[in-house]
């Protein structure tokens, strides 16, 4: 019998002691959907489905699926944080200053910095959670 990612998920809760009610499978179902999302965003998804579901709801379940490892957020810019799926590979977001537009690479690309900082400073680099602003191709030309 095959295992989806649901089952994956209710496995994780179980072993912190909590079940999968229909909202946190919901919202673990929105933020996978979804990509990257705002709590906003992913409480407009879960509203289709649930509309009784409210954003303290969603914020509460956001906060406990990432200290279970199922989720985890950035910051790309001044608002909200951004959700995506933990089991996503780890990449860094190159943020526009001027369209928003927004671009994944892999972390791979700051390695040499990433191990400087290390040895330099002993400081160990979280990221996942790394943002980086500038102007895209399209913008700076």
């Amino acid at each position: 019998m095959a295992t989806g990612p649901g089952d994956a998920w209710q496995a994780r809760l179980r072993a912190g002691g909590y079940r999968l009610t229909p909202q946190r499978q919901l919202v673990l179902e929105a933020v996978t959907a979804l990509g990257h999302a705002t709590p906003d965003e992913i409480a407009e998804r879960v509203r289709r489905t649930a509309s009784g579901v409210n954003i303290s709801t969603v914020y509460r379940t956001l906060e406990l699926l990432e200290e279970l490892g199922l989720v985890t957020h950035t910051h790309l810019g001044h608002g909200a944080p951004t959700y995506h799926a933990a089991d996503d590979a780890d990449h860094l977001h190159l943020v526009c200053r001027k369209c928003g537009g927004i671009e994944e690479v892999p972390t791979q690309v700051f390695d040499g910095a990433i191990g400087r900082l290390a040895a330099e400073h002993g400081f160990e680099v979280d990221a996942g959670h790394f943002a980086i602003f500038g102007l895209c191709a399209a913008c700076h030309t």
